[in-house]
């Protein structure tokens, strides 16, 4: 039982990394996230802000994880063009723009009181 969990992680992270390694956009939204963290610390955010912060974050990166499984779903069931494949690929690109957009407000509320 603890092995298939310990398992779990292990493929959790391996998506981690093919999301990195392949989608042009993770990789931005690594850069985000690199740059807001230095910046928090640099501003010192306090507990509530950083927990503000952390939230933005992971629905962005939840957001393109999901997006990306559904993109590469789409492409085994629909490796040729199909109009409502495409649809379901921009659907879930429309939600990480719109997560994105969501963290974007998030952290001007959260930084613009520290400049």
């Amino acid at each position: 039982m603890l092995k298939k969990r310990l398992l779990s992680f292990k493929y959790a992270f391996m998506g981690l990394g093919d999301l990195i390694r392949h989608q042009p956009n993770a990789r931005i939204h690594l850069l985000a996230t690199v740059l807001v963290l230095g910046a928090g610390f640099w501003v010192d955010l306090q507990p509530g802000e950083w927990a503000l912060v952390a939230l933005a974050i992971s629905l962005v990166w939840a957001g393109e994880a999901f997006n990306t499984a559904l993109e590469y779903l789409t492409d085994l069931v629909s490796p040729d063009f199909h109009p409502l494949a495409g649809k379901a690929k921009d659907a879930a690109a429309a939600a990480v723009l719109i997560s994105a957009a969501g963290a974007v407000a998030i952290g001007l509320l959260v930084f613009i009181p520290h400049l």
